[in-house]
């Protein structure tokens, strides 16, 4: 009997999101299937434009291979690209590249030139969910990627009918870009006092993400709810003189960005997490990541109608109009004042993350547009 032996497919990820330790249990669920042969290329470092650096936490990779490739122009989304990355894909010769970027991205356009070379199967990651037309180079560099690429991803529902509008007619999944690894973001193992009752915001403090209506219907709640910031953004120095006066003094915390590894304890330090986002002429929240790690914690959630995050939370957790501070104000006191609910939503929004959004649910769909890309 002849055994013909199983010849892997080359998969290449490029990413600048993998700085995260959490998000490469993604790579690793991928790569330990006996089909693939995984490689990723991330950068030292990131930074984000009004946040700061966010520097590569994992330096070493355990089933899969890792290049740790400097970018140019870093802290740009759309015009950065990685120092010599035509000669890493000719070395790797990859059967799948995904460029993990938009379609309309100089990085997107760099990856899929040098790897055409190769005859790689493309594919590109959309979370654009604004509609706008792009000036030139931009426009270019999206037409380009239509043209080559062999499957389209988009990380919420309105990229993906931006994408059909902007005149893509190949394959496209809507997949999350990563999920939560519900072994690490697990619910506290003791209730947490019962006061103060702290409502958590972890993320960029920007107006586009509601913090100042989160302060703002924090002062139209009882001295008893507090809440507890992480973060930095343009608004930092408002929030920080805001929340040191009265009705906020004493009731609010301002904490620095903390790595990737620490969220699952910050999650599990808060009775309910909010997500205020509000859309602006260019941006709505495409996705709302931190919504699944709380909903995996078993913390209740709240966020506004913005974007995507009403198909995140679906029945599982609070949604309200963006900027309405006074509904806002009244979701957040409903899980304060009523502990029957609050126990119900949390538990609705754990089923929701176990069931929809781990790191293995999300592997095992990326698999599958990279298996349909290779046959």
């Amino acid at each position: 009997m002849i055994i013909e032996a199983l010849v892997a497919m080359k998969i290449l990820i490029i990413s600048k999101a993998l700085t995260a330790a959490t998000y490469h249990r993604k790579l690793e669920l991928i790569a330990a299937e006996p089909d693939v042969e995984l490689t990723a290329i991330v950068p030292p470092v990131w930074i984000e434009p009004g946040v700061g650096e966010y520097p590569l936490e994992l330096q070493k990779a355990s089933n899969y291979r890792m290049h740790i490739v400097p970018l140019g122009h870093n802290g740009h989304h759309h015009t950065f690209w990685w120092q010599g990355l035509g000669k890493l894909i000719a070395a790797e010769q990859p059967d799948i590249l995904h460029a993990d970027e938009e379609a309309f991205n100089l990085a997107t356009f760099q990856a899929f030139w040098h790897a055409r070379k190769t005859k790689a199967k493309l594919c590109f990651y959309n979370w654009a969910d604004v509609a706008r037309r792009y000036p030139p180079p931009f426009s270019f560099f999206e037409r380009y990627s239509y043209r080559h690429a062999a499957h389209a991803i988009a990380g919420n529902h309105l990229a993906k009918q931006l994408i059909r509008d902007h005149g893509y007619t190949g394959p496209i999944s809507v997949i999350p870009q990563f999920g939560v690894d519900e072994k690490i973001f697990t619910p506290a193992l003791e209730p947490l006092p019962k006061q103060p009752f702290v409502i958590g915001f972890f993320g960029r403090l920007m107006r586009s993400k509601g913090v100042l209506d989160l302060l703002d219907a924090l002062e139209q709640l009882p001295s008893e709810i507090h809440c507890r910031l992480i973060g930095k953004g343009d608004l930092s120095a408002q929030v920080e003189q805001r929340i040191a006066k009265a009705p906020l003094a004493g009731r609010v915390t301002l904490e620095p960005l903390i790595p990737s590894s620490a969220m699952p304890d910050a999650m599990r330090s808060v009775h309910a997490y909010v997500l205020p986002s509000r859309t602006t002429s260019n941006w709505k929240e495409q996705f709302g990541r931190v919504l699944i790690e709380a909903m995996a914690c078993r913390v209740p959630v709240i966020g506004s109608n913005s974007g995507e995050i009403p198909h995140v939370i679906d029945t599982a957790g609070i949604v309200f109009p963006e900027g309405d501070v006074a509904a806002l104000a009244e979701a957040i006191h409903k899980l304060y004042s009523d502990e029957a609910y609050r126990q119900t939503i949390a538990e609705a929004g754990r089923q929701r993350a176990l069931s929809h959004y781990t790191q293995a649910s999300i592997a095992q769909q990326h698999l599958a547009v990279y298996r349909s890309m290779h046959s």
